[in-house]
Order: structure tokens, then sequence, then C-alpha cells
């Protein structure tokens, strides 16, 4: 059967839209804040001679003989959470995750005024990473003491316990951390590929070796050092994180030994074991395996080892179906909708998880391809949005009305378990704070803490959105680097403002933003054009979200992405769709020349199948959305 509609040609066309009101329920919170807090944070947690643009003023130099002792220079790096340890594995793994937000959503950070920033903050933890690694088979893994420093409550700049710095190599290796910091070292090759060559040279062979030393002498770190057993240990042993290293050697040098690497040990190290989880965090990275090499097979940049490469693709198909609750086992979620994976530091993996879904929607997007779950299509908007929704939880739409990252919004933690926040500023007072009287005097202050830890997220509430905000809250209100390396990229991709492209060079970028609980189709229109033959029904969806806002002058501007599906039995062809309201920037659609209004379907799109959708954007001057309609439709 073929049908057409032409001019006055009788269809029945319906439109899902969403409401003005709810566009703008969408946009209250400011991502662009947020993520200039979280710079703030790693401020905050720097260790060592802090730079002349220090921003968090009430910290100062601090563990400066770091190493010393050893006779080796380790001043720098970040404190991990709320101590003054310097882990490095939870270290490396937040370089990691924070690098890859920077490879991703770099032209986001740039229009932002962040990306200088986040370069800053990735430098701070390679230039450590660098003095870790004096030889080939030798990394200092940790400085400080967890026991000790835990006994005592004391600003780092005070600091009296003991700095022991603890190494592996050939004889003691540790194959987790060692490559986690090569992956940490070849991300962040990348990052400074273009700005500083040489470093990222530099980088490279930092991580070449690291792998090398990781896969040749093989052994859980926590084995050689337990001294991190309480604190860091590597529950899920090193084989994720070999697969994780040879993945962004991979991708940081294209050379063929690591493309080998992945395919020939893939199952061997676990990285076909179809857990179906998008759990991702500084312990477990097989997650994070899966959607790079997605990436990588989306781009075509797989060669003859295609089908291994479908293979982690399928692993991660199953991980963002489970996480959309469509398919395999859905991720348990708190009644508020917050992903629980455990009580303790829940949100680390929420961020990290938010990011996968970010990063995996926005591939599928730039190749122009979908996901599909239990036979369905989702569109990568579905991703994006539910990214998007758990960010929202953090920063304030929640239960509890209560901001997760410290210091945004009008109500957040007011105690977060951290020993420099907690104490007044050496700056105000500088008189010294014993190991003891930190606890006595400050630890118990029933006051808040006299320092806000600006961009914090703490652990967060437990499995039923429950939060007591106390300075004993160690499970909840400790905050920790590697719960914000991934929630960079998160509110990079949301606070984007203009239309320049992705890093991967498209204009398309079409986040769903959705409020907590609310439904994306808020109205129904239906239209009807009678005329004088046969009459039979077009069903299309078109369903309008909305995407960003960003001012210029005086001037607001509102990003929208409308999403067009076939609802008939037969292939839509020839379709031309008119508005009167798209007069500015549409990307996605082909514009019929001499005739402004008018718009076909995508040049490489020859039809639209049953079932099947497409996206476009468009800018518009008003938070509302455009009248559209179908002009003209050949259903075959």
């Amino acid at each position: 059967m073929t049908s057409s509609i032409v001019g006055q040609k009788c269809f029945t066309l319906t439109i899902f839209l969403i409401s003005s009101l709810f566009l703008q329920q969408s946009l209250a919170h400011d991502y662009a804040q947020a993520l200039d807090l979280s710079f703030q944070y790693f401020e905050a947690q720097r260790s060592g001679p802090l730079p002349s643009n220090q921003r968090v003023t009430w910290r100062a130099d601090s563990a400066l003989e770091d190493g010393k002792a050893q006779g080796i220079d380790l001043v720098g790096g970040y404190y991990d959470a709320g101590d003054n340890v310097k882990f490095q594995f939870p270290m490396a793994y937040t370089i990691t995750t924070l690098a890859w937000s920077v490879i991703e959503y770099r032209s986001q950070l740039e229009q932002l005024g962040q990306l200088q920033h986040a370069l800053d903050a990735v430098k701070w933890g390679t230039d450590y990473f660098i003095k870790a690694h004096p030889e080939a088979n030798v990394l200092w893994a940790e400085v400080g003491d967890g026991l000790t420093d835990h006994e005592c409550w004391m600003r780092p700049e005070d600091m009296t316990t003991p700095r022991t710095a603890y190494k592996i190599d050939a004889s003691n290796p540790g194959s987790d951390v060692a490559a986690e910091t090569a992956a940490a070292m070849a991300a962040a090759s990348i990052v400074f590929k273009d700005s500083d060559p040489d470093y990222s040279d530099t980088l490279v062979t930092h991580a070449t070796q690291l792998f090398n030393f990781a896969d040749r002498f093989r052994a859980n770190y926590d084995v050689s050092m337990p001294v991190v057993k309480n604190f860091y240990a590597s529950l899920s042993g090193y084989n994720d994180e070999l697969l994780w290293a040879a993945m962004w050697l991979l991708e940081a040098t294209s050379e063929p030994y690591y493309q080998n690497y992945v395919v020939q040990n893939a199952v061997a190290l676990g990285g076909l074991a179809g857990t179906g989880s998008i759990n991702f965090g500084w312990d477990v990275k097989y997650s994070g395996v899966h959607v790079l090499a997605s990436k990588m097979l989306m781009e075509g940049r797989t060669g003859l080892n295609t089908d291994a490469f479908r293979a982690y693709q399928a692993q991660a198909e199953s991980a963002m179906c489970s996480a959309l609750g469509k398919s395999g086992t859905p991720i348990e979620r708190t009644s508020g909708g917050l992903f629980h994976v455990q009580d303790w530091n829940n949100l680390h993996f929420v961020t990290g998880a938010s990011f996968l879904l970010t990063a995996y929607g926005d591939y599928l997007t730039t190749n122009s391809q979908t996901l599909t779950c239990s036979g369905q299509i989702v569109q990568p908007s579905e991703l994006l949005a539910l990214a998007q929704q758990q960010v929202d939880y953090i920063l304030g739409t929640n239960p509890k009305s209560l901001s997760y990252m410290v210091g945004y919004g009008t109500s957040y933690p007011q105690f977060p378990h951290h020993r420099g926040a907690s104490i007044v500023s050496i700056k105000t007072d500088s008189a010294f704070v014993a190991c003891d009287a930190g606890y006595e005097e400050w630890y118990q202050k029933p006051d808040p803490n006299p320092n806000v830890l600006t961009g914090a997220v703490v652990g967060g509430p437990d499995q039923d959105d429950n939060y007591t905000d106390q300075r004993d809250n160690v499970q909840g209100g400790e905050s920790a680097t590697y719960n914000s390396g991934p929630i960079v990229g998160v509110l990079a991709r949301l606070a984007g403002s203009s239309l320049s492209s992705t890093s991967s060079g498209t204009e398309l970028s079409e986040a769903e933003i959705h409020s907590n609980g609310s439904e994306s189709v808020s109205a129904q229109q239906n239209q009807q054009i009678r005329g004088e033959s046969d009459e039979f029904d077009l069903k299309l969806d078109i369903h309008q979200e909305l995407v960003s806002k960003w001012r210029r002058g005086k001037a607001m501007f509102f990003k929208v992405q409308c999403t067009v599906t076939n609802r008939n039995e037969h292939a839509v062809k020839k379709l031309i769709l008119t508005s009167n309201e798209l007069k500015g920037p549409v990307v996605g659609l082909h514009r019929l020349r001499g005739r402004r209004n008018s718009f076909t379907l995508p040049k490489k799109l020859k039809a639209l199948e049953p079932g099947n959708s497409f996206t476009f954007t468009y800018v518009s001057v008003k938070a509302t959305k455009a009248e559209i309609s179908v002009k003209q439709a050949l259903l075959e």
C-alpha cells in the first residue's frame, strides 16, 4: 500500500509536547555554578605548597616533607577525603574520570570558563604521579598511615602524624594501583596532547611503563601493602584495571598492541562476565571498559576486531538497559529515585553511573545510533535524562530538599566529616591544634564547620533517603575526590550553553531534562485535516524536550530537542514538516531552499521505518514549544 498526503489530504497527527511550566521547573538547577564549585573542592583537597591562584583561601601549605624520610620527593597530590592521607588507588581513579570528563566535554568547559580549572585539577594529580613513579617498576602508593591519621583530628597544616610512604615494586607488586595510575596518565595525555605535547608524551611514557609493570608482575596491591586493607582494599582484584589501562592506552596511542590485548584477554580478565551492572567506582572499572570500547566501535576504530568490540558493547548495553529498568535486573533505587548500591558513600557510585549514562548517550547520538532494550528502541535522550535526574537529586531535587553538594543551594550539609573544614583556618587562628585537642575542641563542637567545603559531594543518604547532618556521620557525611571526578563531566554536559560541537564533532546535544518523578509527556494535541480523497491516519509522535539555556547580553536563548517517531505500520517517506516558529538554527533537518519554514528528513535518512525515530534540535528565544505540523508525507 502506498498512500500520500499532500496539501488537503486527510490525516491525524498526534503530537506529544512538554509544557512551558515543566520546562521552567527542569531548569531549576544552576549546573554551571555546581561545576565551578566542584573545581573549588579539588583546590580544598590539595596537598603541598598551594599556588598563587588558589581560590579556597582557608587552606594553606601542608605536608611539605612528604617522602623525605624515604629519600624521595612526594610533595603534592590530593588528600582523598576528610582525612590527611594520600591514597594512590582512589586518587588515580579520580584523575582518570576527571580527564575523561575533559576529553568528552572540553568545548563545554571552555565555553563555561572552566577549562583552565579543569586542566589545573588534572595536572595537580599527574604532576604528583610523575614524582611517585621514579622507576619503571616502582610506584609509591600511599603517604601517611590511615590508622594513626584517624586517631587524630588535625588540620593538614598542623599534622604531626607519621608521613610514612609505602611503595610497590617488582618484589611487592600491585597490578590494580599500577594499572589505574597508567589509565589516569594515559587519559591525561589526551587532555594535554594539543596544549602541551611534551608533557603529554611524558605521561604516555609513564603510562606505558606502569601498564607493563602491572601486567608482568601480577598481584593485588593490598597483599603487598597490607596497610591499605582497612581503607582501600582491592576487593574486585586487578583484572578490571588491566583491561581499563589497556583501553586508555589504546585511546591515547592507537597502538595495535593494546587493541590486541583487550581482545585476546577479554574473557580471561573478566571483561565479558555479563554482570549487566553499571557500577563504576574506584575499585570496579568493567563498566568503564565497556563504554570506552563502545565508543571505539561506534567510531569505526576497531579494525578487524569489530566482533570482539561488539561483545564489549553488548555488556555496555546490558548495563544501560538495567539502569533504565528496561531489562535485566534493575538497579536498586530509593523511594526518591536515587540509585542505591551501598549505604557507605553511595554517591560515588551515583556520580560514576551518571557519567557513563551521559557519555554513552552522547556516543549514540554522535554516531546516529540507538539502544535496544528487550526488543524496544530506546533513544539516547533517555540515558541523558536519567543521568540528569540523578544529578538533580544530588543538587537538591530529593525528598529532603537537601543539596548533597556542600555550598550549592540554600540547604546543604553544615557538618561534613572533614578535618580541615571543621577546624578554624590556620590563617584565622594560627594557634597549633594538637591531635587530641582537635577531637575535644572541634570534632565535638555543636556549631557548623567554620570553613565551607565548597563543592564537596558527600556520601549521601541511606536507602530510605534519610541523612543525618552530623560530623560523626562518616558513612554519609564524608566527601571524596572520586565522588567529584565523574560529576564534572555530567555538569559540564548539562551546563553547556551553545550550539558548538561536542568532543566528537557533532552539533547535536540533546540531554532530556526531567524533574524528579515527573512524566515527560504532559500534553497531547490532535490535529485533523479533511480532504476529498480516502481518509487514513498518519501517526507521528513529535516529542519536544528542553536541552539548555544560555544568556548572551540581555537575551536568553533556549535549545530544544525534538524526537519524531513513526507510529504507523508502514514507512514514512518524503516527509515535510512546517513551522513558522523555527526561525533560528535547526540542526538535524534539511531546510528547503526558498521555503524557510519547511523542512525535510535528513538527507541520509531515506525513510522513517515503523517504530523508528530521528531527532533534531532548534534554538528559540522562548522557553515554550514550537508549533510543528506535517505538510506532506508518503506512507509505503
